[in-house]
């Protein structure tokens, strides 16, 4: 491609990206507001956040070979058309089962997005050097689109109602599938092989019981179904392992994971975005439940993490030609768990510098170690095997995010339930927002009680989720600095 239309075709690319990462994230400031609209118990709400995230991790593999037989930018116009319609149905939902449905279908739609911008960047920039400073803004696409959600959807809340956050999706996508046919190309794989329906149901099959399980245990500990659950998962996910060793032609080339580079920044990214994601949907709680922020405001005060993300991708670029990959991703990292560490001196009474001043650092921190992974990933991989690389690399991201929901979010959960005084009525039990629900009924006295305590008791959550980040990052950056290392490592040099 020229020169001038191939930036064209990343300012495309990085559109539903942006829409994805926002996407992941919205929901956190929209929760007081689906709680008191929708009434969902604890389970539906860690439901409604996550089950598009997992279903983006189960099916990015399916799409990215999808991708690779019938067309990377077919793929991708097709789901710009599925996540515009599944906005829409998300937008007017009128019950917590209505919005999870909605949010599930959003996580089919934005799997065939994410494979299809990578692997679509891979084809466009065959230089080494563009291509690292194309991945470094579509990088920046994703940190900012992260920490942009809660400030857009802080606005929106201000301003109309809950299901605002999902309509703003609609008008990005009309641009993308109106824009995209003239200025990206199609690529795909010439020699595809067959594919194997029964590895892309195994896929999908092997994830959702593990979340099942896990979900169980947050609301009513541990016991033998989530244990049966959590086993079905893991069964099938030995069978999907298995049954690609097996194959001639696998869905999942296994043989990726042999390159060190590409396996250890694999397992970087979903690490680190299990830490901060689980806190991504705490922290927007806390500043609007806790300290009685208004969307708004409490949006305004995550702009500096905005900022240090798109700062922190795009520095890595420029800082990957002075110093060695290995050590830049571990720096990054380990910047990220000093913002976790800040976040355990939160209290109930306060604690909104620690807030800004944890984002900031993780915002920068781990945009810059996660765009160089992502490039060590593309670069590892063969031009034609593009689009699957790219979805193994995104199904881990994704993975992590949804995990980091799931657990840190159970784990707060519990911690929240636990910290309240015997008595405390059900519909305060399940959520924040229920207690701060169920406070407005009672009397001032009471109700100021059940708020004291209950806020108490979610700062306690927070506190363990962070420390629970730090421990995380810590390692991973430890990790990456072993695995990374050019050195010892197999990785096509960036």
């Amino acid at each position: 491609m020229a020169g001038r239309k191939q930036w064209w075709a990343l300012a495309v690319l990085v559109l539903p990206v942006l829409l994805i990462s926002v996407d992941m994230t919205v929901l956190g400031f929209a929760l007081p507001f689906l709680s008191e609209d929708l009434a969902p118990t604890g389970a539906e709400q860690l439901w409604i956040v996550d089950i598009y995230s997992f279903m983006l991790a189960g099916l990015l593999v399916l799409m990215g070979t999808l991708g690779d037989r019938i067309g990377r930018r077919k793929l991708l116009l097709m789901g710009a058309a599925a996540f515009g319609a599944a906005s829409v149905l998300a937008a007017f939902s009128t019950s917590a089962f209505m919005l999870i449905i909605a949010r599930a279908l959003l996580g089919v739609g934005g799997a065939t997005l994410m494979p299809s911008t990578l692997s679509l960047i891979r084809s466009i920039f065959t230089d080494p050097r563009q291509r690292r400073t194309a991945i470094a803004v579509w990088s920046a696409g994703f940190s900012g689109g992260m920490a942009l959600g809660p400030v857009l959807g802080g606005w929106l809340l201000e301003h109309f109602w809950w299901g605002s956050v999902f309509l703003i999706n609609v008008p990005v996508m009309l641009v993308l599938l109106i824009v995209g046919p003239f200025v990206l190309p199609e690529a795909r794989d010439p020699k595809p092989g067959r594919f194997d329906p029964l590895s892309a149901l195994l896929s999908l099959a092997a994830m959702l019981p593990v979340v099942y399980g896990i979900k169980l245990v947050a609301e009513h500990g541990f016991g033998l179904k989530a244990a049966i659950s959590v086993l079905i998962g893991l069964t099938l996910g030995y069978l999907f392992v298995r049954r690609q060793n097996r194959l001639d032609e696998p869905m999942l080339d296994l043989k990726l994971f042999s390159n060190r580079a590409f396996s250890g920044s694999v397992v970087t990214n979903m690490l680190g975005v299990f830490a901060m994601v689980g806190l991504l949907f705490l922290v927007p709680q806390y500043l609007q439940l806790v300290l009685g922020l208004t969307p708004v405001v409490a949006a305004l005060w995550m702009l500096p993490a905005t900022v240090a993300g798109v700062v922190g991708a795009l520095l890595a670029a420029w800082l990957a030609k002075r110093i060695r990959v290995s050590v830049l991703v571990s720096v990054g990292l380990l910047v990220g768990a000093v913002g976790f560490l800040a976040l355990t001196q939160v209290s109930s009474g306060g604690g909104l510098a620690y807030v800004v001043v944890s984002f900031t650092l993780l915002g920068g921190g781990v945009a810059l170690s996660e765009t160089l992974t992502n490039d060590l990933v593309i670069s590892a991989a063969p031009a034609e095997r593009a689009g699957a690389a790219s979805a193994i690399s995104e199904t881990g991201f994704e993975l992590g995010g949804a995990l980091g929901t799931a657990i840190l979010g159970s784990v707060a959960t519990a911690v929240y339930r636990s910290g309240l005084p015997e008595g405390t009525a059900e519909s305060a039990r399940d959520t924040l927002g229920g207690a701060v629900a169920t406070a407005q009924q009672l009397d001032p006295v009471a109700g100021q009680a059940l708020l004291d305590s209950a806020r108490q008791a979610f700062t306690q959550g927070v506190h363990v989720t962070a420390w629970a980040g730090v421990a995380v990052l810590v390692y991973t950056g430890v990790q990456a600095f072993v695995l990374l290392d050019r050195k010892k490592s197999s990785a096509v040099r960036i």
